[in-house]
C-alpha cells in the first residue's frame, strides 16, 4: 500500500535536475506520484540510464514538466523524444558517469531511487540496480526513495543508510521483467562462433540482447567460467545453475560474480536476493578498465550497429539518428585488451533490413559516430565466422572483415577498399566458403594431444602463407615443388590463398592461440575440367611431418571431391619421398606408369570409392 502523496513543491523547484533509478529499479510509483502532483512545477531535467518502464515522462504531453537527458537511449518513447528534439542524449563511458554527479559537472538536486526495506541496522539495499544509482544518491542534494518490499536485497556495495535518505515513499510493486529474446538460426550461429573464442577458465562480460543470449546457450559445455559484467541475465543464471560459471579460476574477486545490475525474470530477482555469491558494485568499480584487466582471460562480448573495414565500431547511432549509447562497451573492450589472455569481441549480424544492407562497411555512414576505436577490437564475429584484427595492418583487417561479411557484399566491399589502396591491385578474389566443411566452416582436430583447426585458406592468409613458405627447409621445398624456389612474394602468396573454392580446393591446418595463427600444413587440389579430375599436392611444416596432417587433409579432400562428383584424383610425388608415397597408397591411390623415373604418378578412382561426404 502506497503512502500519501508527497509535497513535491517542497521537495523540488522548477528547473531542478533530478536523477531517476535505472533498469529494473526505476521507482515507477514515485515518478507517477510526481507527475500526478507536480502542480506548478516545470522544466525539470531528468537524468537517466535505461529504465525498464513505460517511460511516460518522455511523452509529448509532459514536455513542459520534464526534459529528459539520457546516457543511453532505451525504449521507443525515449528514442522518439531524442529524435524529435524533446530529449537529449549525452554520450559518456559508463565508468565516467558517476564522476559527472560527484564532480558537479551535472549537479543533482534530487535522486529518485528504489530501495528495499531497511534491515535491523537501518540499511536499505539498492537491490537490482547499483550501477550509477549509488553515485547519484551520494551526490544529490536530496534523496527521495521508494521503499519496495519486493526489491531484492543484494550484497557488495549496494547499501544506503536510512539517515542518508531525505524522503520515503512506500509502494509495493513487482519489479519489471524482461523476457529472454527469441533466437533465429543466424543469431545462434553468431553465438556459436563467439563461444569458440571463450576458453575454459575465462571470465566473461555479456550484455543484453539476442546475440548475448545465444552466446550463453553455446557456453553450456564450458568449464570454470567467471563473471565480471555490468549485468546478469537469465541466460547467465542458467550457466550459474549448471556450474559452468563458478568463478573458481577468477583472479579478481575469486569465487564471486561481480555485476552492477540485473534485468530478467522474477526467478532471476529471487536468485540474487540475499545471495552472497553475487556482488553488486557501482559502475565506476565494475566498469573500471583497470579492474576489468585484473581478471585473467577476460572476454568482453558486445554488439554493434556497423563495423568498417579498418575495425571502427559504430554502436550508438544509425547515421545521424542516435539509437542507443556508449554504455560499457569501451570500458570492457579496453579492460579485456589489457587483461592477460583477454579478448575484446564485437559480434553482429552481417546484414540489416532483411539482408539489403551490409553491416560490414567500407566506411561508416555520414553522421554515425565511432564508439569503439579500431585499436580496441581484437575480434569481429558474424554468422560467417571470426575476423581476427589484433596486430593486423589496415590491408589485412580489410581482408579479414570482408571474409565475415555476407557473400553478396564481398565483391563490392573489395572494390570499394581498393580505391583507397587498402588492399593491393592484385587482390581480386573474395573469400569463398567450402560448403562441405559444414555451416561452421572448419573442423577441430586433435593431433598428438594438441588442438588444431582444419579450414579453407582465404585471402587474409596471404602473410601467413608467406611465413609458412619461408619456414621450410630446402629438402621440404625440393620434395614439394621439385625445385628449390627462393622467393614467395606477397603477390604470389596472394594468388595461392585467393582461391575459388567451388572449383579448386585449398585447405590448411592451423594452430591458433588467441590472435596468433600459424599454418602447419597446406593441402590443395587443382580441378582439371577436361576429364573431371583433380591434381593433389601437400606440404607440412617440418616439426609436424609424420604426425598425420597430410593424411587428414587428403581424406578431407577425397570426401569433398567425391561429393562434388569428380571422377579421379591424381598426384605426382618424388620417388625418394617415401612418407608421402605411403600417405597416398594408404588412402587407396594406385601407382601408374610414368616416363620420369624421379617421380611417381598415382591415381585414385573416385567413382569406385564410397563418397563419405563432410562430417
Amino acid at each position: 500500500m502506497a503512502t500519501a502523496p508527497l509535497n513535491w513543491q517542497q521537495l523540488l523547484k522548477s528547473g531542478n535536475r533530478i536523477f531517476i533509478g535505472s533498469h529494473a529499479a526505476v521507482p515507477t510509483a514515485l515518478i507517477d506520484d510526481l507527475i500526478n502532483h507536480a502542480n506548478s512545477l516545470h522544466d525539470i531535467e531528468i537524468v537517466q540510464l535505461v529504465t525498464l518502464a513505460d517511460n511516460k515522462w518522455a511523452e509529448p504531453q509532459y514536455q513542459h514538466l520534464f526534459k529528459v537527458n539520457t546516457f543511453f537511449i532505451g525504449g521507443e518513447k525515449i528514442r522518439q523524444a531524442v529524435a524529435e528534439g524533446r530529449a537529449d542524449y549525452t554520450p559518456c563511458f559508463m565508468t565516467d558517469i558517476p564522476a559527472l554527479f560527484t564532480d558537479g559537472v551535472l549537479p543533482l538536486d534530487a535522486a529518485l531511487i528504489m530501495v528495499s526495506p531497511a534491515d535491523e541496522h537501518g540499511y536499505h539495499s539498492l537491490g537490482v540496480s547499483v550501477d550509477v544509482v549509488a553515485a547519484a544518491a551520494k551526490a544529490a542534494k536530496k534523496v527521495i526513495a521508494q521503499v519496495n518490499p519486493q526489491m531484492p536485497i543484494t550484497y557488495g556495495q549496494s547499501f544506503i543508510h536510512r539517515d542518508d535518505i531525505d524522503t520515503f515513499y512506500y509502494a509495493d510493486q513487482p519489479l519489471p521483467e524482461a523476457a529472454m529474446p527469441e533466437l533465429d538460426a543466424r543469431t545462434e550461429r553468431i553465438g556459436q562462433y563467439v563461444s569458440l573464442l571463450v576458453d575454459d577458465g575465462a571470465t566473461i562480460q555479456l550484455g543484453v540482447g539476442r546475440i548475448c543470449a545465444a552466446v550463453t546457450q553455446y557456453l553450456s559445455n564450458h568449464k570454470d567460467l567467471g563473471l565480471h559484467s555490468e549485468m546478469i541475465t537469465d541466460g547467465v543464471l542458467e550457466l550459474i545453475k549448471k556450474g559452468v560459471i563458478n568463478n573458481r579460476r577468477k583472479t579478481f574477486h575469486p569465487g564471486k560474480s561481480v555485476v552492477s545490475f540485473c534485468i530478467g525474470s522474477k526467478a532471476l530477482y529471487q536468485f540474487v536476493d540475499q545471495n552472497p555469491h553475487i556482488g553488486f558494485y557501482p559502475s565506476e568499480y565494475v566498469n573500471s578498465p583497470a579492474n576489468i584487466a585484473r581478471n585473467d582471460k577476460m572476454v568482453a562480448i558486445n554488439s554493434a550497429i556497423e563495423v568498417d573495414l579498418t575495425g571502427q565500431v559504430v554502436s550508438d547511432s544509425i547515421g545521424h539518428q542516435f539509437y542507443s549509447g556508449i554504455g560499457g562497451q569501451v570500458d570492457f573492450s579496453r579492460g579485456a585488451s589489457m587483461s592477460s589472455g583477454g579478448k575484446p569481441i564485437i559480434a553482429l549480424p552481417s546484414t540489416a533490413k532483411n539482408g539489403t544492407i551490409s553491416r560490414i562497411v567500407s566506411h561508416i555512414r555520414e553522421g554515425a559516430g565511432v564508439v569503439t576505436s579500431r585499436g580496441h577490437v581484437h575480434y569481429v564475429v558474424t554468422e560467417f565466422g571470426v575476423a581476427s584484427l589484433r596486430g593486423k595492418s589496415v590491408r589485412e583487417r580489410a581482408l579479414e572483415l570482408i571474409r565475415v561479411a555476407h557473400p553478396k557484399f564481398r565483391s563490392q566491399l573489395l572494390a570499394e577498399v581498393r580505391k583507397f589502396y587498402w588492399v593491393p591491385h592484385y587482390q581480386l578474389q573474395t573469400p569463398v566458403e567450402v560448403a562441405e566443411l559444414g555451416a561452421v566452416g572448419f573442423k577441430e582436430l586433435k593431433i598428438d594431444g594438441e588442438s588444431f583447426d582444419l579450414r579453407p585458406l582465404n585471402p587474409s592468409d596471404e602473410r601467413r602463407l608467406q611465413e609458412f613458405f619461408y619456414s621450410h627447409t630446402k629438402e621440404t621445398l625440393q620434395m614439394r615443388y621439385n625445385t628449390v624456389p627462393t622467393q614467395m612474394s606477397r603477390e604470389k602468396s596472394c594468388t595461392l590463398v585467393s582461391v575459388d573454392q567451388t572449383e579448386d580446393l585449398a585447405l590448411c591446418i592451423v594452430k591458433q592461440k588467441g590472435s596468433v595463427v600459424e599454418i602447419q600444413a597446406v593441402g590443395r587440389y587443382y580441378l582439371i575440367k577436361s576429364d573431371n579430375s583433380c591434381e593433389v599436392a601437400f606440404v607440412t611444416r617440418e616439426k609436424h611431418q609424420g604426425k598425420g596432417m597430410a593424411k587428414r587433409l587428403l581424406q578431407q579432400m577425397i570426401d569433398i571431391a567425391s561429393s562434388r562428383g569428380l571422377s579421379k584424383m591424381m598426384a605426382y610425388v618424388r620417388a625418394e619421398n617415401k612418407p608421402m608415397l605411403s600417405v597416398f597408397t594408404k588412402a587407396g591411390f594406385k601407382r601408374k606408369s610414368y616416363d620420369d623415373p624421379s617421380e611417381v604418378f598415382l591415381e585414385l578412382e573416385l567413382t569406385a570409392a564410397p563418397a563419405k561426404g563432410a562430417s
